[in-house]
């Protein structure tokens, strides 16, 4: 193993480990299988990750880190509470369709088996989305924009129905072996959602 910048070689794993998670046929990602396709020992894994549970770990802050720094920007960015909601979930299903193995970690379905941990914070990620959504929601209500009805005064309800449509499309684009693309039909469902 050549010698590597510190953090380099970690991010290197993360970035092999995503990819093999692409895999359309869904298989199970194991560290000999990693480290194989590394060309290190697993003993070399685990000096840059204390377990397996901690590389998924590093994927899940990617994606945090990823996902909410477009969140920020758009909430910063645009004033309109019905254009931040559409940008938001454009930028959701975007997000998918170019990391289809962190799509499957969005998921769960690479978590399977792993640490539940690990499960928990995909879900507090969830959760996160949705809140967002739903204050984009409550800022719509009170600019008054015409969707063509009344924006509900409990804006929950519609925010948790986005949030199910977008996992909803990341799980078809998973399930599909990364064919049913997620953004395939927003353009025509997007007015459906108001």
């Amino acid at each position: 193993m050549p010698a590597v910048k510190p953090g380099a070689r970690r991010l290197q794993i993360l970035q092999v480990l995503a990819r093999m998670l692409e895999n359309p046929k869904g298989e199970k990602v194991t560290t000999a299988a990693l480290a194989k396709e590394l060309d290190v020992s697993e003993a070399a894994l685990y000096r840059h990750f204390a377990s397996k549970a901690q590389m998924f770990e590093g994927l899940i802050e990617f994606i945090e880190q990823t996902l909410f720094g477009l969140v920020n920007k758009i909430t910063a960015e645009e004033e309109n509470g019905l254009k931040q909601v559409q940008a938001i979930l454009s930028s959701l299903l975007s997000f998918a369709e170019k990391n289809p193995g962190m799509t499957r970690v969005l998921v769960g379905d690479a978590l399977v088996n792993e640490d539940e941990r690990l499960q928990v914070r995909i879900n507090q990620l969830h959760d996160r989305l949705e809140a967002t959504l739903k204050q984009c929601l409550r800022v719509a209500g009170t600019q008054g924009h015409d969707t063509g009805s009344q924006p509900p005064a409990d804006p929950a309800p519609q925010a948790n129905l986005m949030l199910c449509y977008v996992i909803g499309r990341w799980q078809l684009f998973a399930k599909s072996g990364f064919k049913r693309i997620p953004s395939e039909l927003w353009e025509k469902q997007w007015p459906l959602l108001l």
